[in-house]
Order: structure tokens, then sequence, then C-alpha cells
């Protein structure tokens, strides 16, 4: 086992200490968004000789970070491996470049991903069953009303593209929204504050809101309409670039594309629940080949061997091997032997052996 360095990067609705504090260093002043482990070309990791994680470990299918919001990312969607693959060959055959800012698919690939909160972390993501956002709607009065009608019409399909193509003008929503309890009411507001006139940020009604604590996770498939508005968490996902934007963002949206990568199937219970494995930790379900993801809460010591090339992070606590804001490399076969009082997350390829 060997340990990597990780690589930050500095986004505007990056936390200015959260990163910093779990490194154990002192902030630099600026919005540190995310930290990354992994071999993605953008931010590749390196061992403490020089030599790269590639070097010894090959190009890994998954990239994990630790992500820090201190305020709301993109509305996005992630697209299918079929869909990435169409829109990668579509805009290269447009002539677009890799590094437009126009361009949507960097890659062939899809982006699954999984968040799993080390703080209080909220979000919306899926679409919430249809059944409570009427009820939320009608909750709202007038101000919503056609909103409403146009959810028993078209579906929220429909009603996606209508907020997305015809841009409805929402200050009589904003103030009834203003009136009401509901999360998603508040973020309503909060979002048409960082990014007036987006009439995107109706949108945010009508998907599920979920308050994460630490330990509890998120699994995001192919057409899972989302956003990240706040909180420290560690985010694992296929090693992808490809974001289709929705809104709330002054980068690039592409109205059609999301349209035609958005699953509409209601999402009735958005957190993945973990399970106790053999071994003493916790594994989530993620219904993916490119990565697993388990948990340890070590009091003494743990021991396993690795199967594939696995990523050991440390988010709290310390072991003899593995220290808080510490990541590791271990490699096929390699005895892993923890000693100490740490939480530490287990990165591998898809389902054990």
């Amino acid at each position: 086992m060997q340990l990597i360095n990780g690589a930050i990067q500095n986004y505007a609705w990056g936390d200015r200490d959260a990163i910093a504090n779990l490194l154990g260093v002192a902030p630099n002043g600026q919005p540190q968004a995310e930290l990354w482990f992994g071999t993605n070309p953008g931010a590749p990791s390196h061992l403490a000789d020089g030599r790269t994680l590639e070097s010894v470990a090959g190009k890994l299918p998954y990239l994990v970070k630790i992500l820090a919001a201190a305020e709301p990312l993109s509305l996005q969607v992630h697209p299918s491996s079929q869909q990435a693959l169409e829109g990668y060959e579509r805009e290269n055959a447009a002539g677009i470049a890799l590094d437009a800012p126009q361009r949507t698919y960097r890659d062939p690939f899809h982006k699954p991903e999984l968040l799993c909160a080390l703080t209080h972390f909220e979000a919306v993501c899926g679409v919430a069953p249809l059944d409570r956002t009427d009820t939320l709607l009608g909750e709202l009065g007038p101000a919503a009303a056609d909103m409403r009608s146009m959810l028993r019409d078209t579906g929220v399909g429909g009603l996606i593209a209508h907020v997305l193509n015809n841009r409805p003008p929402l200050a009589a929503l904003l103030d009834a929204a203003a009136q009401h309890d509901d999360p998603r009411c508040r973020w309503l507001n909060k979002l048409s504050q960082l990014h007036p006139g987006d009439s995107s940020a109706a949108i945010i009604l009508l998907l599920n809101y979920v308050a994460l604590e630490p330990g509890e996770a998120i699994y995001l498939g192919a057409g899972n309409l989302h956003a990240y508005l706040g909180g420290l968490g560690v985010e694992v996902m296929a090693n992808s670039d490809n974001v289709v934007r929705c809104g709330l963002t002054p980068k690039f949206v592409d109205a059609r594309e999301v349209l035609r990568v958005l699953d509409t199937t209601p999402l009735h219970d958005p957190v993945a629940v973990p399970e106790a494995i053999a071994d003493g930790g916790l594994r989530y379900p993620v219904p993916t080949p490119e990565f697993r993801f388990s948990v340890y809460e070590i009091d003494g010591s743990i021991t396993f061997t690795a199967q594939g090339t696995e990523l050991l992070l440390c988010t709290s606590g310390e072991t003899v091997e593995l220290n808080r804001g510490q990541c590791a490399v271990a490699l096929d076969g390699e005895l892993v032997d923890l000693v100490g009082t740490a939480t530490v997350y287990r990165i591998g390829v898809g389902a054990t052996r």
C-alpha cells in the first residue's frame, strides 16, 4: 500500500475551508471545490516518489473525489453509455473541439456516480413521485396552476420541456414559494437569487429533495436530473467528464440534449442504503461495473486482500498506515492491514471476486 497525492480543483462554488481542514493544512483563501484521486488526465495522482498512479496501477475506470460545495452546483444530468457514444461521435462530426465551451461530450463514456456525505449534505435528485409534486403545486395555489395543469396533461417530461424551451417568468411562483415550508420552495428562491431570470430553477419543485447526514449516500445513474446544493462528501464516479447541463450555471446549456438524456421515471427513494459485508465493512449498492464502494469504521484493526486496484481514503481518525485526509493505493492481491481508530472508504472495480 502506497500513499498517493490528490489534485485540488478551484471551482467558484467550492468551500474555502473544508478540504484544507480535512487535510490538516491552513486554508489558502481560494475556493477549493474538489480533491481528485485517480488517473483522470485532467488531474492525475502521483506517488510520493513522483511516479504517476497510472504507471503502477494502470488506467482506473473510476475517479474518487472529496467534494466541498459552499454554493449549489448546476442542475445537470449524465448520459447512458449509448447516449454518450452517440453524442461524442456527433460532436466530433460537427467539428466541435474537445475543449470548446459549447462541447457537451468530452469522451464516449457514461458517468454514473455515488455521493456519500461527510457532513450534512443537501441535494435534489431524480424525478419525485408525481402525486407528491401535484400536491405541492396545488398548495402553491394560482401561481403554480399552469405547472400543475401541464404536469397532469403532458407529464413531467412535457413540463420540463416547457420550462427549458419557453422560459416562463417565475415572479408569482417565487412569491408563493416564499410562503411555503417545503425545502424545495426555500431552494427555489435561493437559486433564483443566485441565478436571476433562470427559469430552470422551477424544475427544483419536480425533483426529490434529499438531506443526507454523514454516512448516507445517493446514487445517480444515467438520466437522473440532479443538483448538489451544499455540503462535504466523498464522490465516486466512472472516469468520465460528460455533464449535460440543464441550468443554474453560466456554462453551456443544451436543452435539447437534456430532454434526450433525461429519465422521467419517478424515483421513490433516492437514498442508497448500505449492507453489512463479511469483513466488517458496509457496502453501498452500485449497479455499475466501473466501481464498488464500501466504508469501514475501524476501532482496532481490520484486514482484507485487495481485489483489483483499490483506493483507500481516510476521512477521520488515524491508523498506523493511513491518516485523516490521506489516500493510498493497494494493488491486486495485496494484503491490507489497518490498525487504529478511523473511517476509511474502500473503492475498487466492479463487484469483488
